[in-house]
């Protein structure tokens, strides 16, 4: 992988982190939250479209195309990210999706996309997917009590924070692949494509929100709740969340994505370090000690 590919990555996980530790804050804020992050992602970033190379060299029928269906596979991926979060510990639930995730794309990526990594970038794969997995295993909560462990037996033997991190995983793979094809393929610009996006997403929400309104759930007070109280954190998620999507569709522009996906779940590192350190998650030693396997992996995609 070049230095700039691995630049790019690396500076979306960073961006990838920090909005999701913001995400999981505003997880109570439910649809309005989602539907207002979407409208501050296409505000924000429709005014660098001009400036980006437009909508690119793809005709508008497949950018329409593109952007529609991204819409919908991203909005199912935030639906079930903050339902997840809801249910589990940050970092058990975000490591448990970006561990799953690059496993199904270097998969897809090798057997229907034809990419040959070198043995040594693979070996660093590998070595980034299962520090990535062992967050989500260290993170995992333990019953502590016989009335604990009785609930959880009635309500079955799969923890709810990993379940929706696997599926979270699923949705990440399936709209990465679909991204980066269209994006390589279609000739559609990154910027111009996560505008798009945002915009379809939005739309869906609104839609939502409205047939809530309809069933006498009183949206428009939610969402004016939310923007009020939440308007800093929209901000942050409208600039960061966008961009470190973007980062990581230009670097597969120039990187194979079997190389790139694994690469942009080090931001589970910062996340699950951040768990440990703010918000007194448990094991930090054994979270440093999967951290290293992480930047080990890094180090040897990066050679």
């Amino acid at each position: 992988m070049t230095l700039t590919a691995l630049g790019l990555v690396l500076a979306a996980a960073v961006a990838h982190a920090a909005w999701n530790i913001v995400a999981a804050k505003s997880s109570h804020s439910g649809l309005p939250f989602l539907f207002w992050g979407a409208v501050f992602s296409s505000a924000i970033w429709v005014c660098a479209v001009p400036f980006t190379g437009g909508i690119g060299e793809g005709s508008l029928g497949s950018f329409v195309l593109a952007v529609v269906l991204s819409g919908v596979l991203h909005v199912l991926y935030l639906l079930v990210l903050q339902r997840g979060y809801r249910a589990g510990d940050l970092s058990t639930v975000y490591a448990t999706a970006r561990g799953s995730a690059p496993v199904l794309t270097v998969l897809v990526s090798i057997l229907l996309f034809g990419e040959r990594p070198g043995w040594l970038a693979l070996g660093g794969v590998l070595l980034v997917i299962v520090g990535v997995s062992a967050f989500g295993l260290i993170g995992r909560k333990a019953p502590g009590s016989i009335a604990a462990r009785a609930a959880r037996t009635k309500r079955g033997r799969i923890d709810p924070a990993l379940a929706f991190g696997l599926l979270t995983g699923v949705a990440i793979a399936v709209y990465t692949i679909w991204d980066v094809f269209v994006v390589n393929e279609f000739g559609i610009a990154p910027v111009a494509f996560m505008v798009g996006t945002s915009v379809a997403q939005a739309a869906m929400f609104g839609g939502m929100l409205a047939a809530e309104g309809a069933r006498g759930l009183a949206p428009i007070r939610r969402m004016r709740g939310t923007v009020r109280a939440e308007w800093r954190r929209l901000v942050v998620f409208g600039v960061l969340s966008p961009l470190s999507y973007i980062l990581v569709l230009t670097a597969a522009m120039i990187a194979p994505l079997s190389l790139v996906a694994p690469m942009r779940e080090t931001s589970v590192v910062l996340v699950g370090l951040y768990g440990a350190l703010r918000s007194g998650e448990n094991n930090p030693a054994l979270r440093l000690g999967a951290a290293a396997l992480v930047v080990c992996g890094v180090v040897a995609i990066g050679l």
